[in-house]
């Protein structure tokens, strides 16, 4: 597949119209260090078959997560609830702009009767932006949050939701069913906003994830940089200054890898040397975990890495 929006079965919509007319920005080859295995496990296409049957979305699939073999081989998967098309247009996003779809009342139910087959401990749950919805789809999420405590009260649960712009009382709302972790990326730095994250507003996001603290100090809130974008080092240490200042506990930080041809063009490929440097930088600045390498993802490893941040607040709070 190479990506090309030009290349459409007959009948069928476009994945990204909005950015159709756009240049092509060729893709460049990956480095050694961004090499991974293309999904062939029996677990695989189990999962496969499991979403299917279910009739779930997973991002791992509509965003083209590199992770996707490894993930699936284990029976993890990231959940997106309410459809697979987003009101947004992002630059750098591989999950399809349109109109989407009436919500599904089933899809709380499906996806915790999915969870315990998979068996997960911990499960992430995202979802398209929704900007249709009078309140952004915060019920939705609410109700999928509660579905997974009835139904499977020792599984955690990770949220990564929309940025709620313009939607009073959703954060409350998603606070108030008590997921485990609250997860929120920003993306990039505020410089690329209007290239990259259009739709959205930097201190918008940054609020929400303050506003969270602020209704529960003890909810674990996350959120996630891409780098390779054209911004600058400097940039991304103000960026972990604003979301220290915001409480956030637990930092991402992953390589930008253009999805198709149309989308926002690759400026550079950090190296690993570099990424440990972001990542030492992020823990002296009061992180309590940070995770930063070329193929870190928001939900790559989410349940270990969940583990050891209950530890680290444990071990904080002993001294």
């Amino acid at each position: 597949m190479d990506g090309s929006l030009d290349k459409v079965p007959l009948g069928r919509a476009q994945r990204h119209p909005e950015k159709a007319h756009r240049p092509d920005n060729p893709i460049p080859r990956k480095p050694d260090w961004i090499r991974v295995r293309a999904p062939n496990s029996p677990e695989y296409a189990e999962t496969t078959r499991l979403m299917r049957q279910y009739g779930l979305a997973t991002v791992c699939a509509e965003a083209a997560c590199p992770h996707i073999g490894e993930c699936w081989q284990h029976k993890h998967a990231t959940f997106m609830i309410m459809g697979d098309t987003c009101t947004r247009a992002c630059a750098f996003c591989n999950v399809a702009t349109g109109r989407p779809g009436a919500l599904n009342p089933h899809e709380p139910a499906n996806i915790a009767e999915a969870v315990g087959k998979l068996g997960l401990g911990h499960v992430v749950v995202t979802s398209v932006d929704r900007d249709d919805l009078e309140d952004g789809g915060a019920e939705h999420f609410a109700k999928v949050i509660e579905a997974l405590h009835t139904s499977a009260p020792a599984t955690t649960v990770e949220v990564l939701t929309p940025d709620f712009m313009r939607k009073p009382g959703a954060i409350e709302t998603v606070v108030a069913a008590r997921p485990d972790v609250f997860n929120h990326n920003l993306e990039t730095v505020p410089r690329l906003y209007p290239t990259i994250r259009p739709g959205a507003r930097y201190f918008t996001s940054l609020h929400l994830l303050a506003r969270v603290k602020e209704i529960d100090p003890t909810m674990f809130t996350k959120s996630g940089l891409m780098v390779g974008l054209g911004e600058t080092r400097e940039e991304i240490l103000q960026v972990m200054d604003d979301l220290r200042a915001a409480d956030v506990d637990f930092l991402t930080v992953g390589q930008y890898l253009q999805p198709t041809p149309k989308h926002a063009p690759l400026a550079r490929f950090w190296t690993p040397a570099e990424f440990e440097e972001l990542a030492a930088h992020a823990r002296a600045k009061g992180f309590l975990m940070v995770s930063a390498s070329p193929l870190t993802r928001s939900s790559y490893h989410a349940g270990d890495d969940f583990a050891r941040l209950r530890a680290a607040r444990a071990a904080q709070t002993r001294y």
